[in-house]
């Protein structure tokens, strides 16, 4: 397989990303890479102008666009870059956000996980290349800041958020009947079974305990990543290119490793599976389904829309891009019981099998030692923290955060130079913790 047609999919939009390497200095030595305000987009000029400066310019079919710092753009302009579909919001006036601004959460104060002092809520931002930030208390809009490439008209990629996305719709069907959580998944994509899926449950696809064989590891360039990168890849193939040419395609190949149920295995191709899965038993793509389901009746301020393969096929496991506030509003929605103006959109069922999470002995074995005693459940991450906390985790720091008894939803996204939420958590995690304590009355503030 040629490398170049490989490596210029943007595996951004993956569960993860190319882990890039770090820049290096004079001696020889890895240098950190710029800061959040040194590799903002609009100070490095990319893409202004017309046209803008050769040296300027960002193109999919360049293997870097996706490299820090040009990714800080990026992650604003999927759509100048490749085939997307669109998420309608429909024909209806957006519902109403009532604004009520709390100054105090800017110095909010927390210990970072594992650091020697205390850090504020404003500090985190930078330190997390956070493009934008919205916080909802009771419904109402207390906090919002944008940077970088993020406006609040703009769009984002949301990365593996889209994942909570798709579980959440494929825990709609189960609830309403429409999907068989036991159901093996040859029965309802044949295509699907000589496949590693086949003979998987429909939840365990939705919970990621199948056992497959794949690799995400991005420095592996043999790595399976790589091949699905390329079958997933909408530009036209290189000449002698044999491989699969869309996501479908690469699902088929994929090989059995151990056996489903065990232990919880983080994979990206767990996602379009239950996507090609939700599309078969409603007869339409998650794109669709989603506008129909939730997009149109939340009261959403913009269209969304997924980045697509050759085909056409939305990227369930990681495509969608969307307004910053209309993120919210999902948190809202599950938050609320599934409940968006006055009417119910998610199934009582869906919400309870998320909050209530997943086997914590199975997500154990998935390796997250910072995450102990946390599990996953319908494509969420659910914390079992005191307060019931659950979220919806995407690759360079993308998120929506669910806290019931704070009555708290935080929707973030973000650009971090470094593929792993690991870089981010230490200085996220800790800091949504204690603005849910703020907002309930007992954290301090400088």
């Amino acid at each position: 397989m040629s490398s170049s047609i490989s490596k210029t999919l943007s595996v951004a939009l993956a569960a993860a990303v190319p882990v890039f390497s770090a820049p290096v200095d004079a001696a020889g030595q890895s240098a950190p890479p710029l800061t959040a305000e040194q590799s903002d987009p609009r100070s490095l000029g990319w893409m202004q102008g017309f046209p803008p400066p050769e040296d300027r310019i960002i193109r999919f079919s360049d293997s870097d666009y996706f490299a820090f710092p040009k990714s800080r753009w990026t992650v604003c302009h999927f759509r100048q870059l490749m085939p997307t579909v669109n998420v309608s919001r429909g024909l209806g006036a957006p519902a109403a956000l009532e604004h009520r601004i709390d100054p105090a959460i800017d110095g909010v104060t927390f210990r970072p996980t594992g650091a020697g002092k205390d850090m504020t809520w404003l500090q985190s931002l930078s330190a997390n290349y956070t493009d934008g930030i919205v916080v909802l208390h009771k419904g109402v809009l207390v906090y919002e800041r944008y940077s970088g490439c993020l406006t609040e008209t703009g769009q984002h990629g949301a990365m593996s958020v889209t994942k909570s996305l798709t579980g959440l719709l494929g825990e709609m069907l189960v609830a309403e009947g429409t999907l068989d959580e036991t159901a093996k998944v040859a029965t309802i994509v044949p295509e699907l079974k000589q496949s590693a899926f086949g003979d998987a449950t429909v939840r365990q696809v939705l919970d990621m305990t199948t056992g497959l064989r794949y690799s995400e590891d991005y420095a592996d360039p043999t790595a399976d990543v790589w091949t699905y990168s390329a079958a997933g890849n909408p530009l036209p193939k290189p000449e002698g290119y044999e491989g699969p040419r869309s996501y479908f395609d690469y699902l088929k190949t994929v090989v059995k490793e151990g056996e489903h149920g065990p232990a919880f295995g983080y994979k990206t191709i767990n996602s379009d599976a239950l996507g090609w899965i939700i599309a078969r038993a409603s007869g339409k793509s998650v794109a669709e389904l989603l506008s129909e389901r939730i997009w149109s009746r939340i009261g959403a301020e913009q269209d969304a829309y997924y980045t697509v393969d050759s085909t056409g096929t939305p990227f369930a496991g990681g495509g969608l891009n969307a307004g910053l506030r209309d993120m919210a509003r999902v948190g809202q929605l599950l938050l609320d019981d599934g409940m968006a103006g006055g009417q119910r959109l998610v199934p009582h069922k869906a919400i309870d099998s998320i909050r209530g999470g997943g086997d914590k002995a199975a997500f154990e074995k998935g390796g997250y030692s910072a995450l102990t005693g946390w599990s996953y459940r319908g494509m969420w991450w659910v914390t079992h923290n005191e307060h019931g906390a659950f979220m919806a985790r995407g690759v360079h720091g993308q998120a929506i955060y669910v806290d019931p008894a704070a009555e708290m939803v935080i929707a973030r996204f973000s650009s971090h130079p470094i593929a792993g939420n690991a870089a981010n958590d230490p200085t996220s995690l800790p800091a949504y913790e204690a603005l849910a304590d703020h907002l309930m009355g007992g954290a301090s503030t400088p």
